[in-house]
């Protein structure tokens, strides 16, 4: 059975460049031979080393709500499905992303969870699943989309609903945490435009021993992060 790691790049809110850098950081850290695809609707300046699939335009739906294809259990990718958004940073081995609890979905525990005890919500920005596991998700979703793209905040609010207890494993914390929150500690930004907002004061992360994978939800975006760490980890 194939490994794949998957991204998915709707629109012009992250640039080729985002895609060619996840490919890279997944090239360094992971030693478990996979295939690398990329889902989007314009493949210009992506690394010809990345596989492109076109995305199967719906209308009404745009970004992170084209996330319920990879539960379509028709999809062309056979195997096992590591997703990661385009707005992480990987800088430690992530073989333990395929090895963990094989049988069974991964998600991250929304990121909520550093204020909030026993917080039981996901965050899509990195799960797993093998091919046709709980089809459900798509099934359902693709009856009518607008309607749950109204009733849901986001992709990852419809497949925490779609998804039964029990049926489902969170990664461990630690592997996978919120840069502005859990490892820069929710610091002040500057009064740029949002989406173009960097911390008010550069500075140092503190990382766990098992942390490999920084997620950078909202602001700041890794391209406009001015903290040493990240332009050492992203930028290269």
């Amino acid at each position: 059975m194939k490994n794949y790691v998957v991204c998915l790049k709707y629109g012009n809110k992250y640039s080729a460049e985002y895609v060619n850098k996840l490919y890279n950081m997944v090239n360094r850290n992971l030693t478990i031979d996979f295939e690398f695809v990329c889902y989007t609707e314009d493949a210009t300046n992506i690394d010809p080393k990345v596989i492109i699939k076109p995305i199967p335009l719906i209308s009404g739906v745009s970004g992170w709500w084209y996330k319920p294809m990879f539960f379509n259990p028709n999809l062309e990718l056979r195997g096992t499905i590591l997703f990661f958004d385009l707005d992480v940073v990987i800088f430690r081995n992530i073989d333990n992303l395929f090895t963990f609890e094989t049988s069974k979905f991964c998600i991250i525990r929304d990121f909520n969870r550093h204020v909030i005890k026993d917080y039981n919500k996901f965050n899509s920005s990195v799960f797993r699943l093998t091919t046709g596991q709980h089809p459900q998700v798509y099934n359902d979703f693709i009856k009518d989309p607008n309607m749950q793209i109204r009733r849901f905040q986001g992709d990852q609010d419809w497949i925490r609903v779609a998804i039964k207890d029990g049926t489902y494993k969170y990664w461990p914390d630690e592997w996978i945490q919120s840069y502005k929150w859990e490892m820069r500690g929710k610091p002040r930004f500057d009064k740029q435009p949002r989406g173009q907002r960097d911390f008010e004061v550069n500075g140092a992360p503190v990382i766990k021993d098992t942390t490999s994978v920084a997620v950078f939800h909202g602001d700041p975006n890794p391209h406009n992060c001015k903290d040493q760490w990240v332009i050492d980890n992203w930028i290269k």
